[in-house]
Order: C-alpha cells, then structure tokens, then sequence
C-alpha cells in the first residue's frame, strides 16, 4: 500500500532531487537531509540522493564523510563523473591528496559529455589554482602583512 503511494510521485523525484541542491545552496541542512532521505525512499536504487548527502557533507567541510559517500556512489557507478568530480574536490581540501584530487577531477572533465560536470570541474581547478597553493591563506594574508610591518 505504502508503495503504491510512492509509485505516484515517482515522477517528482528528480524535482525532490533539485529541491535538495536548492536547501543546501540557502543553507537549510536539515530540509536538505530530509529531501534526500525522502528521494531515497522514492528510488532506493538511485545514486541522486546520495550525491546530495555528499554535497552536505561537503559543505560542511566533513571530508572524510564526504569521501566515503561519493566513494560508495563510485562502487556503484563507476562511471559517475559528478560523484568523481566532487570526490575530487574533497581531495583538494586535503593538502596530502590535493594532487590526486586535481587527477580524477581532470579525469572526470575529459571522459564527461556533461558540461555542467566539466564547468564544475573547471572552477575547482582554478580555485585549487588560485587560493589552495598558496603558502599563505589569502583571508590571512593582510593581518601577516600587517604583523610583519610591527616586528
């Protein structure tokens, strides 16, 4: 009976997928989790809700969480570039790994049709570029200067 219920939304699940993404761009983690719990419940067979989770966790900065999902997502669809994509970018955050995040993210833009996923891609990149490999964080950049000034 419960299921039956569910097979008549079916059709709204990539709707409900969308919403997540929408309440974790306006900072809303608990409707964010819900939504993508409930999209489980809809489709346990589809990766999209746990890619959402991800992206939570990514957010929140819990890479080692963050990892193991996408990874997980990754044993189920190998082939998964925005999974790949967003697993890279939680390497990137690691400085140890930041090499080998730039290499599946590279990886994931070549083998994509998805311009979304190569945009994606490309923005990490160049944020990898342009503030991860810096010596010094650019937000803490002025008050070193301005320590430097009073030695």
């Amino acid at each position: 009976m419960a299921s039956e219920k569910l097979d008549e939304y079916i059709d709204d699940f990539a709707l409900l997928i969308e919403a997540g993404f929408v309440a974790v761009k306006q900072l809303d983690e608990t409707s964010a989790t819900r939504i993508f719990k409930a999209a489980q419940v809809m489709n346990p067979t589809s990766v999209a809700p746990e890619i959402g989770l991800g992206y939570i966790s990514l957010n929140k900065l819990e890479l080692k969480e963050a990892t193991k999902i996408f990874e997980g997502v990754l044993e189920k669809e190998p082939e998964n570039y925005l999974a790949k994509t967003f697993l890279g970018m939680c390497f990137l955050l690691t400085k140890p790994k930041r090499e080998k995040g730039e290499k599946i993210i590279r990886d994931a833009m070549e083998k994509t049709n998805d311009e979304t996923v190569k945009s994606l891609g490309k923005i990490s990149l160049e944020w990898a570029d342009k503030d991860l490999k810096k010596n010094k964080s650019p937000f803490f950049a002025d008050a070193a200067k301005e320590s430097e000034k009073t030695k």
